[in-house]
């Protein structure tokens, strides 16, 4: 059984993850220490939406800047959160655990699984720039030994390596690999994945302007940037995908597209979606970690200008009215 490690039945045909995941970001308080009130609203608010999944500590979560503490805080607390709504299907909670060091990646996925994480995301080892061998032997060995089902997190813009088709559709054969999450941007290399890859493994999009373009060609959802901002437009993306509704998927996609590109204008992700989330009152700060900077002021009202026309600010410049929302999840 390829799900003999999960937390609860899952048919052999269909994916463990399908749908919208939320690629969570850290708040930080003025003084750059974790915003622990800030987090646990914005995971409440994420479950009030009816988002599919919650991925703590990626690349959105500014893992490389949390300190080990800080990021057992985040993924057991995530946990702790989704597991409060027990009318409803608990949410996936896939915890951000790769390194660019196996026996460290290893360590932290066990540590994610005693907190209760349903699953890792493990990036492609960055800066050392392993080959394809030792890319395959990697990731095996966090599924041998990771206590974990493992998504294989793959963006070369990143990590300067690429995980091609070949190499996921072998490490795929693992009963422990149950996802990739494709952020290369190559469609042809996506395209492949989709069509060899086993039918219990799912492929999800890396990059919010790719959901529909990878759930047209079968895949099954996305890690997603913006539905830190708008998590119940994502979730109907891809439900309406998933239902065969392609003019209502579409819409939603041309809907949103300026805001999947504006929270990559002007910065690296997440310094234009924190920025968003503080101007739409989700979060009280935009502060991010070293070397990281808030967007400077010329990117910064070219982002209230999207967030206007898109109705998610008020045209005046004000925070859109979320305190019955705020209310609710406090």
């Amino acid at each position: 059984d390829r799900h003999s490690t999960t937390k609860g039945p899952t048919p052999m045909t269909r994916p463990m993850l399908r749908g919208a995941f939320t690629a969570l970001v850290t708040p930080f308080a003025a003084d750059g220490r974790l915003d622990e009130a800030a987090f646990r609203r914005l995971v409440r608010w994420q479950i009030l939406a009816g988002i599919d999944g919650l991925v703590p500590c990626g690349t959105t979560g500014e893992s490389p800047t949390l300190s080990s503490a800080e990021r057992e805080w985040l993924i057991g607390t995530t946990v702790e959160v989704a597991a409060e709504r027990p009318s409803r299907d608990r949410v996936r909670v896939i915890a951000g655990t790769g390194t660019n060091d196996t026996a460290a990646t290893i360590a932290a996925t066990r540590r994610a699984a005693e907190l209760g994480a349903d699953a890792a995301l493990v990036v492609a080892p960055y800066y050392n720039r392993p080959n394809a061998r030792m890319l395959d032997a990697h990731f095996r060995a966090v599924a041998d030994e990771g206590d974990l089902p493992i998504v294989v997190y793959n963006v070369p813009s990143r990590t300067g390596t690429n995980v091609d088709a070949a190499s996921f559709l072998r490490l795929a054969e693992h009963p422990r690999v149950i996802a990739v999450k494709e952020a290369s941007g190559n469609l042809e290399q996506i395209a492949t994945i989709c069509r060899e890859r086993p039918r219990d493994v799912a492929v999800l999009a890396g990059d919010d302007a790719w959901t529909l373009p990878l759930l047209a060609l079968g895949g099954d959802g996305v890690v997603s940037v913006a539905s830190n901002e708008i998590p119940g437009e994502l979730v109907a993306l891809c439900a309406a995908a998933r239902a065969g509704d392609w003019e209502a998927a579409r819409r939603t996609h041309e809907r949103w597209l300026p805001l999947f590109l504006a929270n990559f204008a002007g910065a690296p992700n997440p310094v234009p979606a924190k920025a968003a989330l503080a101007m739409m009152g989700l979060l009280e700060s935009d502060m991010v970690r070293g070397p990281l900077l808030p967007l400077d002021p010329d990117a910064t009202a070219a982002l209230a200008v999207t967030l206007r026309r898109l109705g998610l600010v008020e045209r005046g410049g004000g925070r859109i009215a979320t305190g019955s929302t705020q209310a609710a999840v406090a």
